[in-house]
């Protein structure tokens, strides 16, 4: 983007923000206009209102679960108004990965001018600190399959559904550098050879990179993990000007090879700096010296992987992309020097009506250490009716047919743009370990695992990854956190660990029915190396999209069955039960362990 439609971005975000609840009642006003004939909203007798008091005196909250069959009804093929004024012709798919199972959600032609609004907006924030010249970006970004629903609907991943659309590259091309890599690579069908030729395309455009790229912390990190198991065969191609014969897939293939050359002066200098670094800390920068940053989604379940994406990024800033969900987008970063763990999104008040329901801790449940609250809830609040410092859960009414929809976020504010709330995302509010009263989340359990990581430091041992269980068949039940290690670990070691982890939940519940064993020892179960590699494969197996794919953090056993069916991969408890266990002592919380 020109430095001069920077700007033009710029003041036009500061105009909006400045007034923000005007733009919020108009913004609603629009959006019920133009679906005013939507079933949904008449079946709660709004009849064509737009003011803000009608349509929250008639519309109720909401979640998933109460437009799922209107969204069905759309996917099966009824062409009716049932959520928007226009048909629906495209549906995306969430990740699946917070309920067991993707959904479908629709998507129409005003959801991606929101999502252009956002992306210009933070690009013209982050190229005034970082600009960028006509460089090319280091993308590590797939396309996934798409299917057509009974009714003869297309229903793929939400960027999936950006990419296809001749409108997003038009928006995009001032505002994104030219991915070193061709269409054919980014939307080839296998995954590995994608990346493979992803890092080989990076590596002949070497001198050109201005960025490094992709949704996700995990991808990039799994990305730069792939580069040192097979940076010798990269060189090998670079330096003959053949392409690995692993490389396999024609259309990959063929648009690989256009661009490769014979340059042996290349492939020599990359095998130096790759063998001058220490652990491969700062490789990016050593083999894209022009890099400017590293960018990707940074916040909630990708924190765990900033340690080692900092490690690979060297003196590069980390910078945390917008936020935002398959339902619809909430908020732009336009701090882009904040680390990662301190990024604040603000709302930009024209791309939906948004609402947030003030949440409260009860007395005695003040910990500043736990997200594992069972919140007390008032009713919602508009954009600028929050208030610094307090916590929210956030309400979306989108152009895309949701209608003050629950995102089961929990958002606090951590200030104000002019009069736009910029928010800090915390958690997602659903629970992952749960037994009877006690209520951990999916950041408390970062949390303990953070928390334990921090023995294992000493012994240049790294966590690769991790997720849990809650272990019912036993009586009484038991939490069961699983870890993927870098090397193995000493018996004494995984002990400390294992009570370290028990210790750190810090949810009253938890302790509580820990001291009086209504909650048994919790487990640590160590895995072979590999495992999380395998649940990635089998996710892409299925169908899954490496765009969309997080580790899910706990492992449901009710959803086994349902997460094959729906083509989406979970851990199964009895994969993961292998290799040796460390459990803490049954007389409550100590410091020593047994082992079975």
């Amino acid at each position: 983007m020109p430095i001069c439609s920077c700007e033009e971005t710029i003041n036009e975000f500061e105009t909006l923000t400045r007034d923000a609840g005007r733009v919020q009642q108009d913004t609603l006003k629009k959006i019920l206009e133009l679906n005013a004939d939507a079933e949904y909203l008449n079946h709660f007798g709004l009849n064509g209102r737009t003011d803000v008091e009608s349509y929250k005196a008639c519309i109720p909250l909401c979640v998933h679960s109460d437009v799922e069959p209107y969204i069905q009804r759309i996917a099966d093929g009824d062409t009716s108004p049932l959520l928007t004024g226009k048909p629906v012709t495209s549906l995306s798919l969430s990740s699946g990965t917070t309920h067991g199972k993707p959904k479908f959600l629709p998507f129409n032609d005003e959801l991606l001018e929101t999502t252009l609004q956002i992306f210009q907006t933070s690009y013209a924030f982050r190229n005034r600190e970082y600009p960028i010249g006509k460089g090319k970006a280091l993308q590590f970004i797939y396309g996934s399959k798409q299917v057509v629903t009974e009714g003869g609907i297309l229903a793929t991943t939400a960027t999936t559904n950006l990419y296809r659309r001749p409108r997003y590259k038009e928006g995009m091309k001032d505002i994104q550098s030219q991915c070193c890599s061709p269409d054919e690579v980014v939307f080839g069908p296998d995954f590995h050879q994608s990346l493979y030729c992803h890092l080989l395309c990076g590596l002949i455009y070497s001198d050109e990179v201005h960025q490094v790229f992709s949704t996700f912390a995990h991808s990039l990190v799994h990305a730069f993990q792939t580069f040192e198991e097979v940076w010798k065969d990269l060189c090998a191609d670079i330096r003959d000007g053949v392409l690995s014969d692993k490389v396999t897939v024609p259309s990959i293939r063929e648009a690989a090879t256009k661009i490769l050359k014979p340059n042996p002066e290349l492939a020599d200098s990359i095998q130096r700096k790759c063998m001058g670094l220490s652990n491969w800390y700062g490789v990016i920068p050593a083999l894209w010296p022009n890099a400017k940053y590293v960018y990707g989604i940074m916040t909630g379940s990708m924190e765990p992987y900033l340690k080692k994406l900092r490690h690979y990024a060297g003196h590069l800033p980390l910078i945390s992309a917008d936020y935002g969900a398959s339902e619809g987008w909430v908020g732009a970063n336009i701090n882009p020097t904040l680390p990662p763990e301190q990024v604040t999104y603000a709302v930009l008040p024209q791309t939906g009506y948004f609402e947030f329901i003030p949440l409260e801790k009860p007395k005695g449940e003040e910990s500043e250490n736990s997200a594992s609250i069972h919140y007390i809830e008032s009713d919602p609040v508009g954009l600028t009716e929050v208030k610094i410092g307090r916590i929210y859960e956030v309400v979306i009414t989108t152009f895309g047919g949701l209608y003050r929809y629950r995102l089961g976020d929990i958002v606090k504010v951590a200030g104000f743009h002019n009069s736009t709330p910029e928010l800090q995302f915390i958690c997602r509010r659903s629970l992952v370990l749960s037994i009877n009263i006690d209520k951990n989340t999916e950041k408390d359990l970062q949390l303990a695992v953070e928390e334990a990581g921090k023995l294992l430091e000493a012994e240049k041992l790294e966590i690769v990854d991790f997720t849990s269980y809650v272990e019912k068949s036993s009586d009484p039940g038991r939490y069961v956190i699983f870890w993927e290690l870098s090397s193995d670990a000493s018996e004494d070691v995984l002990r400390s660990c294992a009570n370290c982890l028990d210790l750190a939940f810090v949810d009253a519940g938890y302790m509580g029915s820990r001291k009086i064993k209504t909650i048994g020892p919790l487990e640590l179960r160590i895995l072979k190396k590999g495992t999380f590699q395998e649940i990635l494969d089998h996710f892409l197996s299925l169908g899954g999209a490496v765009s969309q794919f997080k580790t899910p953090r706990f492992v449901n056993p009710l959803n086994i069955k349902s997460q094959r069916h729906q083509g989406k991969a979970l851990i199964t408890g009895k994969r993961l039960k292998r290799e040796m266990v460390h459990e803490t002592c049954d007389s409550g919380k100590t410091s020593s362990c047994s082992t079975s």
